[in-house]
């Protein structure tokens, strides 16, 4: 029996022994971190000089929250050891125990205190760290997508810095992720504005806020549909042309096709671009609609489609419930794969793609070739492409622009008069003429059409009428006895030179003063006030 115990208990005890190694490298790789702001790179260090001294206490201030306490031991470190080898972490733990004091003014204080660390270390590996927590700072007070977006800006603008000025830092891959996330709450708040759009059919502003999204960030959640919704605000354009009836055949189906091609294009993009996104298939069965080929993706961008939807994290119920009551963006969906875009190109404003439709359609009237645009998502392509066509055509003539206004319109040039029952005349008789002739011609375009009949009787000055009376040219006038009666002569009007006709509205005495008026007895049957109110009580002995 103790010969079987003993046996049994050796076996144990090399097995412990066996998965000791492993179980230690295991709990090893567990507490295994990238990069740690906050740990102390001197903690570690055994001396008991001063200046040690007076870090450790601060260090020690900080990490049970007396923020007052750390800065006051670590100025002292700073005014009294200015030639320590500390004093460079101390300078740069000032702004920690702002940052990790929070709120409003606390953050910006830090920010500064970053700023002052990287100007007087800037070659040194703690500014990266500095530059990394002023991309932080703005980073924590960002703000859902359809707030403000200052602080998202500001945090893009920080970490944009960070990647340029220290690219060899170890927290590159961290500032990356960070950037990434950035650009998605930005992406996600123009998008959102831009399908806002869409639903109001204002599809100049959707093209405008789509493509500065496809343009400035193309590892957006929602690229594949930002750019279907573009190929959707192209399709719908083509069609209003297809169907405008004021302009000719030839020019609606060429404007047509145009539009067309750039819905086509768009799609395209989401095929060879986003081969493996939830709504390609949403893209291809509008290019068979259309009668247009699929394109294939290459390997490359299969491979990268493939990473960036394998990197997105779905949203749980739980983390979007929080996400409800919480301040800040869900950043969740944000790619965790791929290079972030360092530089933002010029944004396509709506006034632009206005413009530029415009100047399609005035192309297709006068029967000129039509400009070739790029691809609709490819950076840096549509600072020159003209968009959508939203100006007003009246009567086939074509829109004034801003380097060539419209003509003006004048009486004898009357739009559309060739058309049937789409013409007026009229006669303009110029003030100031007499029945005597006083030799003043009628100005060109405004004489009477042959036939008109004569002056009516009793017409002032014996001026022809504006508009001639309505009956055959050699009608009889009316006898006396059917005639309408004369106008009753106005009493309002001021003759020149003269104070006749001033209708006086309030009676004056001899001395030229107006009289006043009187006012109305009081009734307390008809008129109800509290000043003619019997007076109660205290107020009967109140001789006021």
């Amino acid at each position: 029996m103790n010969r079987w115990l003993l046996r049994t208990s050796a076996v144990c005890l090399g097995m412990a022994l066996a998965c000791a190694p492993c179980s230690f490298a295991a709990k090893q790789k567990k507490h295994k971190k990238n990069v740690d702001l906050s740990a102390n790179p001197l903690a570690n260090v055994q001396s008991q000089q001063p200046d040690k001294l007076l870090y450790d206490k601060a260090m020690l201030a900080m990490k049970k929250g007396k923020y007052d306490v750390a800065r006051l031991d670590l100025q002292t470190l700073l005014n009294t050891y200015s030639d320590s080898e500390y004093a460079m972490r101390a300078k740069l733990a000032v702004g920690d125990t702002w940052f990790k004091e929070g709120g409003t003014a606390a953050l910006a204080q830090a920010e500064s205190e970053y700023k002052d660390f990287i100007t007087f270390f800037p070659n040194t590996p703690e500014a990266a760290e500095a530059q990394m927590k002023v991309g932080d700072i703005y980073f924590e007070q960002m703000e859902k997508p359809d707030r403000d977006p200052q602080n998202a800006e500001a945090a893009e603008r920080e970490y944009r810095t960070m990647l340029e000025q220290f690219p060899d830092s170890p927290l590159i891959p961290r500032a990356k992720q960070k950037l990434r996330e950035v650009q998605e709450v930005l992406a996600q708040r123009q998008y959102e504005i831009g399908e806002y759009y869409a639903t109001r059919q204002n599809w100049a502003g959707t093209i405008a806020r789509l493509q500065t999204v496809a343009d400035t960030y193309p590892l957006f959640s929602h690229s594949d549909q930002t750019l279907i919704t573009i190929g959707d605000a192209y399709a719908t354009e083509a069609q209003m042309m297809a169907n405008a009836r004021n302009l000719k055949p030839q020019v609606r189906t060429e404007l047509a096709k145009y539009y067309d091609q750039r819905a086509i294009s768009a799609w395209d993009r989401v095929v060879t671009r986003y081969p493996l996104a939830p709504h390609v298939e949403d893209a291809k069965d509008r290019l068979i609609a259309m009668g247009a080929p699929v394109p294939d993706p290459s390997p490359q961008a299969l491979a990268e489609s493939q990473a960036e939807e394998d990197s997105r994290v779905n949203v749980k119920l739980g983390a979007r419930t929080l996400q409800l009551l919480g301040r800040g963006p869900n950043t969740v969906r944000a790619a965790r794969v791929g290079d972030p875009s360092l530089e933002s190109p010029p944004p396509v404003l709506a006034p632009e793609v206005i413009k530029q439709g415009s100047a399609v359609l005035t192309a297709a009237i006068e029967n000129k070739p039509l400009p070739a645009g790029p691809v609709p998502g490819e950076p840096g392509t549509m600072s020159s492409q003209p968009g959508a066509a939203t100006a007003t055509i009246q009567n086939g003539g074509a829109p004034g622009t801003a380097d060539q206004p419209a003509p003006s319109l004048s009486f004898e040039e009357v739009p559309g008069a060739e058309q049937p029952g789409n013409s007026a005349t009229a006669t303009v008789v110029p003030a100031g003429g007499d029945s005597g002739g006083s030799g003043a011609a009628a100005p060109t375009g405004s004489a009477a059409p042959s036939g008109a009949a004569a002056p009516a009787a009793g017409q002032p000055n014996g001026a022809e009428p504006i508009i001639a009376p309505v009956g055959p040219a050699n009608a009889k006038p009316l006898p006396a006895i059917d005639r309408p009666a004369p106008a009753p002569q106005q009493i309002n009007e001021l003759k020149p030179g003269t104070n006749e006709g001033v209708q006086v509205q309030t009676g004056a005495n001899a001395s030229g003063k107006p009289n006043k008026k009187k006012k109305a007895p009081y009734d307390k049957k008809d008129e109800s006030s509290s000043k003619h109110k019997k007076k109660t009580g205290a107020d009967k002995l109140n001789p006021f």
